[in-house]
């Protein structure tokens, strides 16, 4: 009898084995964990993630078995993987990989879980790589923010992240050692209680929701949720997945539905490392290309935020929403994705890690008076480069200064798998990164500590010994 798409997904989390994995996988796999946290300690004191805490310990209690991540705090799984999706999604200098982001969503989970259960390294690797591995595939047979059609792009009208519950459930179901016939139900289940896509209306509203396109808490909780009816007993909709006439397609609001992108050479062909990419500025990757280029014009030729009289930038071709184009900035959220903000803030040079959500200075006079210098239009080579490489996310840039127009063109961001050297962060560039975030949060000891061990995550017997050094210090 041929296996549903939920059943053909529960047998691959259930036979994925870490002696099989292939290096890139286990080192994305590791990469992830490391960035991810190092996200979280950074988010600890940002509004978004205070609240995401508060949450974490109202609906966690105490004495639970699982770390809110920067606290100490002792939380149910529930709690802590509320807590942590929040912290790691707050700066949004988290990791990118289609549908967009997916990290927040399913890696929470599986650390609460992994932690309650006494999980080793190899065994929370391999749940990270099936939940990464689950949602890119599922992501890339659905609707995407940068398609295009007849040269022209066409963003779909219903869009968002809820799809990564089926890897958050399989990670939590994984590692929970569910056979392939409890994760099978545990999918139907997730399936039917996905949240809704409502990243459209978000990106349309400004200012907008500070829950962003989607509350990475809630959907870890669903995910939760799912693993543990599944386990208790509960049947769930093994045909979500198949039924594209009132399944979870058609519920989710996708236009395209490409199951075989699903199954093809699933679990032999591991295909979420080569899109895989990271993030050096905590802001919307749509400016990452152009952040580069500013800041190579500003430090080779000093120029100073207030010698600058003009910044115009060429930019994605689906950004033209009110997100991205809102200049008021009332809360550090808002300067996470308006365009004209974040290359005020990037021609500052500050380090780019949580010092650019800094209040004095997102609301700065400098970098709110250098806002109203930048202006924009879409780069009119975007569809044709981003046809020749899915990487692509091309951005040129002018400054004006000094009586001079500075030029600076990109194709790829720094942090994105790419034809050209050196645009793939660097295990140190990743530390380094890690480690700006951690600061004044983590002992200098425990940065290092938690970084060497996660980037020899496969020697970790326990990965309590790692949650155990999450714990905000005076030192």
């Amino acid at each position: 009898m041929t296996q549903t798409l939920v059943e053909q997904l529960a047998a691959f989390t259930t036979d994925a084995d870490y002696d099989r994995l292939p290096p890139d996988v286990v080192k994305e796999s590791k990469r992830i964990v490391l960035d991810s946290i190092g996200c979280a300690l950074g988010a600890i004191d940002e509004p978004k993630g205070r609240i995401g805490i508060e949450y974490g310990r109202m609906t966690g209690g105490t004495g639970g078995d699982a770390t809110i991540i920067g606290t100490g705090d002792r939380v149910s799984v529930f709690g802590a993987a509320f807590a942590n999706g929040e912290l790691i999604n707050t700066l949004d200098a988290d990791a990118v990989l289609p549908p967009g982001h997916v990290t927040p969503y399913v890696l929470p989970g599986a650390l609460a879980v992994g932690e309650s259960t006494g999980a080793s390294g190899k065994d929370l690797i391999t749940a990270v790589a099936v939940a990464h591995e689950m949602s890119y595939r599922i992501g890339k047979a659905m609707d995407y923010l940068r398609d295009f059609k007849d040269g022209k792009v066409t963003p779909p009208p219903v869009y968002g992240y809820s799809s990564t519950v089926f890897g958050a459930t399989a990670a939590v179901g994984r590692l929970k050692g569910h056979g392939a016939g409890v994760l099978a139900h545990a999918l139907g289940i997730a399936g039917s209680i996905a949240p809704v896509n409502s990243f459209r209306s978000w990106s349309e509203h400004a200012p907008t929701s500070t829950i962003k396109y989607l509350l990475a808490g809630a959907l870890t909780q669903a995910a939760l949720t799912a693993a543990h009816m599944g386990e208790l007993g509960h049947r769930g909709d093994l045909r979500v997945l198949d039924d594209r006439e009132y399944g979870f397609p058609r519920f989710i609001g996708t236009r395209r539905w490409e199951p075989d992108v699903i199954t093809d050479g699933l679990g032999s062909d591991w295909r979420f490392p080569a899109e895989q990419a990271f993030k050096p500025y905590p802001h919307c990757r749509i400016l990452h290309a152009l952040l580069d280029s500013l800041t190579e014009i500003v430090s080779e030729h000093d120029i100073k935020p207030a010698e600058i009289d003009g910044i115009k930038a060429w930019v994605e071709g689906f950004v033209m929403q009110p997100l991205w184009v809102n200049r008021t900035i009332e809360h550090p959220h808002d300067a996470q994705f308006s365009i004209a903000h974040g290359l005020a803030v990037g021609a500052h040079r500050v380090p780019p890690t949580k010092a650019w959500q800094d209040p004095e200075l997102v609301f700065g006079e400098s970098v709110m008076g250098l806002m109203d210098k930048v202006d924009y239009a879409v780069h009119p080579d975007y569809v044709k480069l981003l046809a020749g490489n899915a990487a692509s996310r091309p951005a040129k840039i002018e400054v004006t200064a000094r009586g001079t127009t500075f030029v600076g063109e990109r194709r790829y961001p720094k942090g994105s798998k790419s034809p050209e050297a050196g645009t793939t962060m660097t295990d140190d560039e990743l530390v380094a990164k890690f480690r700006g975030h951690a600061q004044g949060v983590l002992a200098e000891a425990d940065i290092e500590r938690v970084a060497d061990a996660v980037l020899h995550l496969e020697r970790v017997d326990d990965i309590r010994a790692v949650m155990g050094l999450l714990r905000r210090t005076d030192g």
